[in-house]
């Protein structure tokens, strides 16, 4: 099976190269166009700033290549936000996968949230075989509010979709490659997904 991982200078490779390694599998870190559409399974990360990641995007041409994807996509983090159709941080457009606006959190709670949350009303191929309520590490500033694509939901002073998909597109909010056990086994489950 052929992973590759999108490499556009934003994300933390290094953690979700060996998460994979763990399962068993090797990916490739590219920004190849070709590379990318021959992959079996493709994983979009990110940590970072929105509107420089959307740049460089931009710049390598990825903005256009990445929508029209026909293997199943995993977006990470920021990943999963640039999927969504904009985002507050740096008045951003995303890619328009997803059909909601992604928007800061308030005042009332700490920002960024970091540190462990829980994922609930799990709805997709994505969690077979994990349980309502398990723990998932978070760090963000910014969300996707509930919306008709969520698949997970997390409560910090909103509910707010915590993992998103539609058709082959998949999403987290949070860091599956960062979540021990239960972030292997969604992982894993992605990498399960048959290809369309």
């Amino acid at each position: 099976m052929k992973i590759v991982i999108i490499n556009y200078g934003a994300g933390n490779i290094q953690s979700i190269m060996f998460a994979i390694e763990r399962l068993g599998f090797k990916a490739v870190l590219s920004n190849d166009p070709e590379e990318i559409q021959s992959a079996d399974k493709v994983i979009f990360p990110g940590v970072g700033e929105a509107s420089s990641a959307m740049f460089k995007l931009r710049e390598s041409g990825l903005d256009n290549l990445i929508p029209n994807l026909k293997q199943p996509v995993l977006g990470i983090c920021l990943g999963m936000q640039l999927m969504c159709n904009s985002t507050e941080e740096g008045n951003t457009k995303g890619l328009g996968i997803f059909d909601v606006d992604v928007i800061k959190f308030t005042q009332n709670v700490k920002v960024p949230q970091m540190g462990w949350n829980q994922i609930y009303d799990l709805k997709s191929d994505l969690f077979a075989g994990i349980s309502e309520n398990e723990f998932m590490y978070l760090v963000h500033s910014f969300y996707a509010p509930n919306c008709e694509e969520a698949i997970a939901t997390t409560n910090y002073d909103v509910e707010y979709a915590s993992a998103l998909q539609k058709n082959n597109f998949y999403g987290t909010q949070f860091h599956p490659e960062k979540s021990g056990d239960i972030g292997e086994k969604i992982l894993g489950n992605f990498l399960k997904i048959p290809n369309f």
